[in-house]
């Protein structure tokens, strides 16, 4: 196996862990980052930076534009999970307390995912933009691609 061959596995998405694609520059995304490596206490997920090669990989691998990004994304193997979706499987694979916030799933995407929009296209003007990128702890430095 070369040594590119763990690249192309997270940057065609054909890992076993689901990969979460956030932008680094928004403040409430790399809070939410933060809060997973926190939380997930079975180490589900890997994160990408969208400015990353492996994030913006994946954001066009699914035909999104990642100069232009418009949602967090969730990929596991060849699925795409966005928008109020993407933020609902988080919870889940994060295990209790917070899967009992996939309850929400009830509510149609119709009632979710505007909701979801409105927050990601206003999330500079609402809670910030960073500057710099946030360095991960060393024990979480494997898990962000």
């Amino acid at each position: 196996m070369s040594d590119d061959a763990p690249h192309h596995a997270f940057m065609t998405g054909s890992t076993h862990e689901p990969i979460i694609v956030f932008d680094a520059h928004c403040v409430l995304c790399s809070t939410n980052a933060q809060f997973v490596l926190r939380h997930d206490r079975r180490r589900h997920f890997k994160l990408a930076t969208l400015q990353g090669a492996t994030g913006a990989g994946l954001y066009r691998r699914f035909g999104l534009n990642p100069d232009n990004p418009d949602s967090l994304i969730v990929v596991e193997g060849d699925r795409l999970r966005r928008d109020s979706d993407a933020i609902l499987s988080i919870c889940e694979g994060l295990g209790w307390p917070w899967r009992a916030l996939t309850v929400l799933r009830f509510l149609p995407r119709a009632v979710r995912d505007p909701l979801y929009r409105l927050i990601a296209r206003n999330r500079y003007r609402l809670f910030g933009r960073r500057e710099t990128c946030w360095v991960p702890r060393p024990e979480d430095r494997e898990r962000v691609l």
